[in-house]
């Protein structure tokens, strides 16, 4: 297995371990394409150690499975079909011999542990893990432990692939038995198997490696990579699974619930008192990794704690905010009782709690977030005031972090936005994902934000998709980041881990499997930035060059739905001199030139429209067969629904099944609309514009799509909707300047997100500095990506000569180039 010695005995090549080699000078150019011209006597913003970070949810199996170094699945039988349909008790387990049932009664362990495993006259089982089974190194010491009772005295047997222990039940009480086992073999596919000879009870088997981080129960190479990225913060637990559920506590129905926010007092305290729950992300959390782990960790890496709380207002699609005041109560007291366990003295309650888990000193919590993408700003704000104000009346000093709902812009961005404006927030916290287009055409994003007022926390962002051009166009809008660092205080890409075979959600920062971990390309662009921040911005322009211009909007029409049955009728594109460029009204009974895009969904004609049926599936994209060349024109339709969960999907500018708009009414569950626009990924959709949006089923909307170029009207009868100019340059070529006073380093920093090389001159405004600069350049096709059989993105750094006050370089294509240049 050499691939699980290689990662798992050393992670990948850190940055500054790299091979130096001095590369010869570049060639002078006399007409450079480029050129960048720094101030170095102007004073750039300031940056804060806390600049870069990470953003941790449970989301791809990152915890259990993943980050948290527990090998066994379903530790303590807590799995239910009410949480997942493919669950029950067992559930990663198998019973080889004997009689074993999970059992709920009042011989539980605990309350928060209601499940456990009753052996009848003895039986034995395996359990394999997340994956493929349990990887574990030959020599390595594994650490066993069970909590056991049986009636009448029994013998427990323990192996791994070869090691083997036994211990003696001796109680009907239940007691916690530990033991250890040393791998005789490196594999990954190991099993656990335990048994006993007679009736006994069984519950929290667990068996974690010995080697984990700094001793602290988390994936060593999972956490070298994170560490290597030197946070300034961690954001946790989420996300979704903030706000997903908030409205449940412990104590409601049947003590029992399921799908609860994650809350923070169910994830303190010895794991077997710990509660497990139904993750948002379809399935199950153990919390072994809960806050106080959370706490130690951002502790470990040198990062600052961020935690982000629930304000009873959920979001991530739903809608929904409570009106019960004893619960709203809760959760405040919930939330200062927190701060407490973080920063509280041992003679507190919380801090005394924190103490005897073993951290008697404060973790030194300065700033907490409430809430995460809610879409009822009003609901969202109103308890949001009332946390800050709790939270400050007690801890004045601790920064609350407000937000922005799930998208860059749109009515409910807008809105809370000027709550937080008004209201004097301290920060809000601003999320989107787009396509690398997006981040190119939005460099300039903060530059026009308001000095004075709520700074910003970038708290989930990346380009959807995970190749190298995503990395390009995310490294470019990051310059922008650090020359606005006066306004952008915190930023993290987003999410950060996800198991290659368990993913939810794509891109993501670092991938892994039971035994190893690679980085994806905006992995190693994010370390790129995140280990070279400086401390403050030298002012710097560029010239030269050139943009590239947004075309006019051009394609064929399309019909869609998503989870949504609708009918479709009187599809008519006319030009703006009356002349039909196109038309069918489905009175034939057919759908000739109609091809799909998807290959979803139940298309077929019936009754003199086109009729899409199945309410499952998602993005049933259709388009007629001709292109619209024309750059002005209308597109007028008759839509209903039929039935479903959501409205329609009115596809135009069609260029292939990866490239395209769609008007969405009555999308995330009938309560919001959206214009979307795919650009080379379906998968890779950003939002234009949203308001709040809802489709009534049985109801027939006329509708009309005008398109002028690159600007686009928007109707529902005969009433404006919205519109929208798509007409944002995209700028491949971008930089920043920064200096890094502890070094003495200038760190100029640029971007070439095209496909030929940029000959860049660099006018230091006169500096004095070294002959010699240290170089490090990303650098490869833009359509790679970094996998689990090859990582072609790399970091290379070299020795550069011919630095000076002024001096050329040919930056390559596709490029991220980093020069730290010592001042003398």
């Amino acid at each position: 297995m050499p691939r699980l010695r290689t990662r798992i005995a050393g992670t990948a090549v850190a940055l500054t371990a790299l091979p130096l080699a001095v590369a010869p000078p570049a060639a002078a150019a006399t007409d450079p394409d480029y050129t960048i011209t720094l101030t170095p006597s102007a004073n750039g913003a300031a940056i804060d150690d806390s600049m870069y970070g990470v953003f941790f949810e449970d989301i791809n199996y990152a915890a259990d499975g993943g980050l948290y170094a527990e090998l066994v699945r379903n530790r303590s039988f807590e799995f239910r079909p009410a949480d997942n349909s493919s669950f029950n008790g067992l559930t990663g387990w198998t019973v080889t011999a004997g009689t074993a049932a999970t059992t709920d009664d009042d011989a539980r362990l605990n309350d928060r542990n209601r499940t456990y495993l009753r052996i009848t006259g003895g039986a034995s089982l395996t359990n394999g893990g997340y994956g493929t089974g349990y990887a574990v190194q030959k020599g390595q010491i594994y650490d066993f432990s069970v909590w056991a009772r049986a009636d009448a005295g029994a013998k427990l047997t323990v192996g791994l692939d070869g090691a083997t222990l036994t211990k003696s039940i001796t109680t009907d009480a239940w007691t916690k038995y530990t033991g250890t086992l040393r791998a005789t073999a490196t594999t990954n596919t190991g099993r656990l198997t335990i048994g006993t000879d007679k009736s006994s009870r069984l519950d929290m088997v667990s068996l974690l490696p010995r080697n984990t981080y700094r001793g602290h129960g988390l994936r060593k190479d999972l956490a070298e990579k994170i560490a290597a990225l030197k946070p300034g913060f961690v954001r946790f637990p989420g996300g979704c699974l903030v706000n997903t559920g908030s409205m449940y506590s412990y104590d409601a129905a049947d003590n029992y619930p399921r799908a609860r926010s994650y809350q923070w007092k169910d994830t303190v305290g010895p794991v077997e008192t710990r509660a497990t729950n139904a993750n948002f992300w379809g399935y199950n959390q153990s919390y072994g990794l809960g806050y106080y782990e959370y706490f130690q960790f951002a502790e470990d890496i040198g990062a600052k704690p961020l935690p982000v709380l629930p304000a009873l207002v959920t979001g991530c699609g739903q809608n929904r905010a409570t009106n019960d005041p004893e619960l709203l109560q809760k959760y405040l007291q919930d939330t200062l009782d927190l701060i407490e366990f973080a920063n509280g003295p041992v003679s507190s309650t919380w801090g005394k709690v924190r103490a005897q888990m073993g951290h008697p000193k404060p973790f030194g919590l300065s700033q907490v977030a409430i809430g995460n993408e809610e879409n009822l700003p009003d609901e969202y704000f109103a308890n949001f005031l009332r946390f800050r104000d709790a939270i400050k009346a007690k801890y004045p000093n601790l920064t609350v972090i407000s937000n922005s709902g799930p998208d860059d812009a749109g009515a409910t961005f807008d809105n809370l936005w000027a709550k937080n404006k008004a209201a004097g927030s301290d920060m809000v916290d601003e999320h989107y994902y787009n396509s690398p287009s997006w981040f190119l055409q939005n460099n300039g994003r903060y530059d026009s934000y308001d000095r004075r007022g709520p700074k910003v926390f970038l708290g989930e962002y990346a380009s959807l998709d995970a190749k190298f051009q995503n990395s390009l166009a995310e490294a470019a809008y990051m310059t922008g980041l650090e020359r606005n660092a006066d306004v952008v205080k915190m930023a993290s890409y987003a999410p950060l881990l996800a198991d290659i075979d368990n993913a939810q959600w794509r891109p993501d920062l670092i991938w892994f499997d039971n035994d190893e971990s690679w980085g994806s390309t905006s992995y190693q662009t994010q370390k790129l930035f995140m280990n070279n921040v400086g401390d403050r911005v030298v002012p710097s322009t560029t010239s030269g060059g050139g943009v590239v211009r947004p075309q006019p909007i051009t394609g064929r029409v399309g019909l869609s739905t998503w989870a949504t049955a609708a009918k479709y009728d009187d599809v008519k594109v006319t030009g703006t001199d009356g002349a039909v460029l196109y038309s069918d009204d489905f009175d034939d009974g057919n759908a000739d030139g109609w091809s799909t895009l998807s290959n979803r969904g139940n298309w077929s004609v019936r009754d003199g429209a086109y009729v899409q049926s199945d309410t499952a599936a998602n993005n049933t994209m259709i388009a007629a067969a001709t292109n619209i060349t024309a750059t002005d024109y209308d597109i007028t339709l008759k839509a209903t629904k039929t039935a479903g969960a959501e409205g329609f999907l009115i596809p135009f500018g069609i260029k292939n099944s990866d490239t395209w708009y769609w008007w969405n009414l009555g999308g995330w569950n009938n309560t919001q609309g959206a214009v979307e626009k795919a650009a080379g990924s379906a998968d890779a959709k950003e939002q234009i514009l949203t308001k709040p949006d809802t489709v009534v089923t049985g109801r027939t909307y006329d509708l009309k799509i005008s398109v002028r170029g690159t600007k686009v009207t928007l109707l529902k009868d005969g009433v404006e909707w919205g519109s929208f100019d798509d007409n944002h340059v995209s700028e491949p070529f971008a930089q920043v300047v920064t200096r890094d006073t502890g070094t003495g380093e200038l760190i100029v920093k640029v971007v070439n997100a095209q496909d030929k090389p940029a000959v860049t001159k660099i006018d230091l405004g006169g500096l004095k500095v070294a002959r010699t600069a240290r170089m490090t350049v990303l650098a490869g096709d833009p359509g790679e990506q970094n996998t689990r059989s090859a990582e072609p993105i790399q970091p290379v750094t070299s020795t550069v000569s011919g630095i000076g006050a002024t001096f050329t370089r040919t930056l390559p294509a596709s490029s991220v180039t980093f020069l730290r240049i010592k001042e003398r």
